[in-house]
């Protein structure tokens, strides 16, 4: 399937907005930093929030390259034990509280959700350009921590260490990652409401797209779990700063309390920034194969389903705490039990390409990888959720690995998937394809080189957060750094060309893909109202074929799942 690009920006625009004339787009609607800085159009917002987590995913990514020089011989030669703990918790912290959480809601699910259902703007939009602040403030109180001399405790602040015996920032970096998770509330809130009020006539919630209905039960986790992170990071505090006798067990404090109140968030928090990712998957993947999504029902029950199971299984995190062995069964079990919702979603992708006519575009390279890397995780959780594995590789680089190929290996794919299939909308303007081919390939293979081998180390007994290690492990760390400095690579180069693409690329037209969804029936880029006229939804997304039919070979113009009045 070729790119539908075309000279005229408006060779695909309908005749009714172009006999009626749209007003100016949201990129022209006043140009200064302080009109960006104050708006509260949904799309302006998502571009600040576009450029504030990409900002905080370089920083964990640079501290991420210093642990990856450090390991790439056996003896400390970079940094001593003080400053490599300080590297990999700035790493994790950054990249797990500042990127991969809010990285695709705040960034697609603000700019495309209301586009999706047919609305002006979110629900709240001052309430939207408030989250943005206070998800900035909150990345600057933890930049603070480093300044002050840096965190050692890890991304998870575990007890005793963290309240007791670490001398480092540790206060000023749990109280900046409270306050993003009141962003991440206020986002939860704007787009249930959103969804519930806002959405266009015809749009029942079975004609939702699947990735309105990923950032939907997204918010809900954001709503419900979040609040116990921030109740965690207050007792983390109170007990640090005051001396109140809450983990502490020479106080009849309970450090595995602190275990069951994080992961409890932090395990719902995996599919926060998993669930996004199926989402933007689901709207690439039938346009580019020019299916309908196969058993869209199911993939709605899916994504419900591992969003409540996601709720029962933070346990498998604590199979070697001492936890009852009835217990550790039980949410063994649970872990199995969240696979299959999983497994339904990868099976319904590759049924939907199955006879499709796949065009084999960077959005769908990027998706391509996406599936292969997720399910290389997917399955090592299994490993992980059988006890007996779990005890072998605990604290061992095979966690380590696992945790890079769900959480980084998947979600920054389906990132980088959502940002070149949107792209033009977002700009109005086209990138240098070769080059996104190019990025989208070297990334899937930079990122199995950097991180597969950690699988072999870990499970021959590499363990994690050591800086010095045996001499037999060195082999496997060479691989892994030499694939990180290919993996920066691929991530850098989308960078250059985007940008370039800014200035020189050559104009989209509304519609570049030939998809359906009613984002792609307003100009690219949008106005700031959205729609010159009140959409109004027909038929159930994806309407790439007539149902039950095949796809057709070379269809000129897919009919749009909703129109203008």
């Amino acid at each position: 399937m070729s790119t539908r690009v075309a000279e005229s920006p408006a060779s695909l625009a309908d005749p009714d907005e172009l006999a009626l004339g749209l007003p100016e787009s949201y990129l022209s609607a006043g140009g200064t930093l302080g009109s960006w800085l104050t708006s509260t159009d949904h799309k302006r917002i998502a571009i600040l929030y576009a450029l504030s987590v990409t900002l905080f995913f370089f920083i964990g990514g640079a501290a991420a390259t210093l642990v990856r020089l450090e390991l790439f011989t056996p003896q400390a030669d970079l940094v001593g034990a003080d400053t490599y703990n300080k590297l990999f918790t700035l790493h994790g912290v950054i990249m797990v509280w500042f990127f991969l959480i809010p990285s695709i809601p705040t960034t697609f699910g603000n700019f495309l959700l209301p586009l999706m259902i047919g609305a002006r703007d979110l629900a709240f939009p001052k309430l939207n350009l408030a989250s943005w602040y206070l998800n900035v403030i909150g990345g600057l109180i933890t930049a603070t921590a480093v300044l002050a001399g840096g965190i050692d405790t890890g991304w998870t602040f575990y007890v005793p260490y963290s309240t007791t015996f670490s001398n480092t920032a540790v206060t000023i970096g749990v109280l900046g990652v409270f306050v993003s998770g009141f962003s991440t509330i206020a986002t939860g809130v704007n787009f249930i409401a959103t969804t519930h009020l806002l959405r266009a006539p015809g749009m029942t919630w079975f004609r939702l797209p699947l990735f309105v209905w990923a950032m939907y039960t997204t918010s809900i986790i954001f709503v419900l779990a979040t609040p116990v992170l921030a109740l965690t990071i207050i007792l983390v505090v109170a007990e640090r700063s005051l001396g109140l006798p809450i983990f502490d067990p020479a106080k009849g404090g309970d450090p595995i309390l602190f275990q069951h109140l994080f992961w409890f968030y932090s395990h719902p928090a995996v599919y926060i920034m998993l669930l996004p990712g199926m989402g933007i998957v689901s709207e690439v993947i039938t346009c580019f194969a020019r299916r309908r999504i196969f058993g869209y029902d199911f993939m709605v029950y899916a994504l419900v389903a591992i969003a409540v199971i996601g709720f029962f299984t933070w346990g498998h995190h604590m199979f070697t705490s001492g936890m009852s062995p009835y217990a550790a069964l039980i949410f063994s079990f649970l872990s199995f039990v969240v696979a299959v919702p999983s497994a339904i979603k990868v099976f319904n992708w590759t049924a939907t390409l199955y006879r499709g006519q796949v065009g084999f575009e960077s959005p769908m390279l990027y998706v391509l990888g996406y599936i292969g890397l997720f399910t290389v995780g997917g399955l090592t959780g299994l490993f992980l959720a059988s006890i007996p594995i779990d005890v072998h590789v605990q604290d061992t680089y095979f966690v380590v690995a696992h945790f890079h190929y769900i959480m980084v290996g998947a979600t920054v794919s389906a990132y980088f998937a959502g940002l070149h299939f949107w792209w033009p909308k977002f700009t109005g303007r086209m990138y240098p394809e070769t080059w996104a081919k190019f990025a989208a390939v070297l990334m899937f293979f930079g990122f199995n080189l950097t991180f597969f081998p950690q699988f072999i180390a870990g499970y021959l007994g590499m363990p994690r957060r050591y800086h010095v290690y045996p001499p037999e492990f060195q082999v496997w760390n060479v691989l892994s750094s030499s694939g990180a400095a290919v993996l920066a690579a691929a991530y850098l180069m989308p960078l250059g060309y985007l940008t370039w693409s800014l200035f020189f690329g050559a104009r989209a037209v509304n519609d570049p893909w030939n998809a359906s969804g009613l984002e792609w029936r307003t100009t690219s880029p949008p106005p700031r109202v959205n729609f010159f006229g009140r959409p109004a939804v027909l038929a159930k997304p994806y309407n790439y074929h007539p149902e039950g039919a095949a796809p057709l070979h070379d269809e000129p113009r897919i009919p749009s799942q909703g129109s203008l009045t």
